[in-house]
């Protein structure tokens, strides 16, 4: 599993896949253009459920899949940009650099990056990393979430 080190940290037990997308919701209260969300954990451990949550949030409608195949979803509303990242068959970092990822990250919009670590060294770093990892039943998860900037300490200090 991904790990990421330093900065502030908060971890939450979320109990159900209801919770965890109860708190990318509350997550996604405090987003502004421009942050940068890392998203770390093992298969199925409920990073797309959280991403799912924030996206339902901010008032995206349809169907929210992890962009597995596709590198990138992206998605507006009337006041916002996201792009959802999924980087867990990246064959090679510096595939990043010709999909344009520069200009996805520096454009003002909310970035939300599964498996980050495989973009390393091209991506630069978030303002918040979120870690899930499998909690005491099937079901719960624990989420440590972690500050890596000035506007990542508001958000850990926020929830």
């Amino acid at each position: 599993m991904d790990t990421p080190i330093g900065g502030r940290t908060v971890a939450r037990t979320l109990r159900s896949e209801a919770e965890t997308e109860a708190l990318g919701a509350r997550l996604a209260a405090l987003l502004v253009p421009g942050t940068i969300v890392f998203l770390y954990g093992d298969l199925g451990t409920g990073k797309t459920t959280l991403v799912r949550g924030l996206l339902r949030a901010l008032g995206v409608t349809g169907i929210v899949k992890s962009p597995t195949y596709t590198l990138v979803e992206p998605y507006r509303t009337a006041d916002l940009v996201i792009h959802h990242f999924d980087l867990y068959r990246l064959r090679d970092p510096y595939e990043l650099e010709e999909m344009g990822i520069r200009d996805y990250l520096q454009g003002g919009a909310i970035c939300l990056v599964e498996w980050p670590a495989r973009g390393h060294p091209v991506l630069r770093d978030c303002d918040l990393a979120v870690t899930l990892s499998v909690g005491g039943s099937p079901t719960e998860r624990v989420a440590h979430l972690q500050a890596r900037s000035a506007h990542g300490i508001a958000l850990v200090d926020a929830l």
